[in-house]
C-alpha cells in the first residue's frame, strides 16, 4: 500500500502541475477563502479518483501484465506529450464558477469534478490502479493532486499569478517520459 501511496502522488502530483486545475484552484482562492476551496478540491478529486482506481482495479484484473506494462508505457508518453500541450482556463470554465458561486465547497467541488472528468490525471490514476494497490492508488493520487493545487493557490499568492509555466511543463513531461520509460521495459523484459 505505501508503495502504490507514493507512487501515486508524485505521478499525480507531477500530472497536476501547470494543469487547468491548479489555475481553477488560483482563481478560486483569489475570490474566496482557501480552506473551503481546497474542502472543495479534496471533496471532488476523492470522488474521481476513487471511481478511476475502480476502474483501474477492473481493467487490471482482466489483463495479463506485460499488455497493460505496454500501454501504460504509451498512456504515460501520451501524458508527457498532453502536458507540454498545456491546459488553459477556458471562459467557459470560469463561467460555470462565477454562477455556481452561491456555496464555495459546493461551487468548487462541482467545478473540479466536471473538469477533472476525462482528464489527465483522471487517467494516470485509471494507469497506475492497473498494476498498484488500490487503497494506495486512490489515497495518493488523491493527496498528490491536493497538494499541487494547493501549492497553486500559495506561490500563485505569493508571486503574484507569475509561475514559470514553460518550466513546470517541461518538467512534468519529462517526468511522465520517464515513467514510460520504466514500464516499457517492464513490458519487454516481462
Amino acid at each position: 500500500m505505501f508503495h502504490a501511496f507514493f507512487l501515486s502522488l508524485g505521478v499525480i502530483f507531477v500530472a497536476e502541475l501547470g494543469d487547468k486545475s491548479q489555475l481553477m484552484a488560483l482563481a478560486f482562492a483569489t475570490r474566496y477563502k482557501t480552506l473551503p476551496v481546497l474542502i472543495g478540491i479534496t471533496l471532488a478529486t476523492a470522488l474521481v479518483h476513487l471511481a478511476s482506481v475502480g476502474i483501474g482495479a477492473m481493467l487490471g484484473a482482466a489483463l495479463p501484465t506485460r499488455p497493460i506494462n505496454a500501454v501504460a508505457a504509451l498512456a504515460f508518453v501520451g501524458f508527457g506529450l498532453w502536458t507540454l500541450r498545456g491546459d488553459e482556463l477556458t471562459d467557459d470554465d470560469t463561467a460555470r464558477a462565477n454562477k455556481t458561486a452561491k456555496h464555495v465547497v459546493i461551487a468548487v467541488g462541482t467545478v473540479f469534478f466536471l473538469a477533472e472528468l476525462g482528464d489527465k490525471t483522471m487517467l494516470a490514476t485509471i494507469t497506475l490502479a492497473t498494476r498498484e494497490g488500490v487503497v494506495g492508488t486512490w489515497l495518493g493520487s488523491t493527496v498528490g493532486m491536493v497538494i499541487a493545487d494547493a501549492l497553486a493557490i500559495v506561490v500563485g499568492r505569493a508571486m503574484g499569478a507569475r509561475l514559470p509555466e514553460r518550466t513546470i511543463k517541461i518538467g512534468a513531461a519529462a517526468t511522465f517520459f520517464f515513467f514510460a520509460l520504466l514500464l516499457g521495459y517492464e513490458a519487454i523484459a516481462g
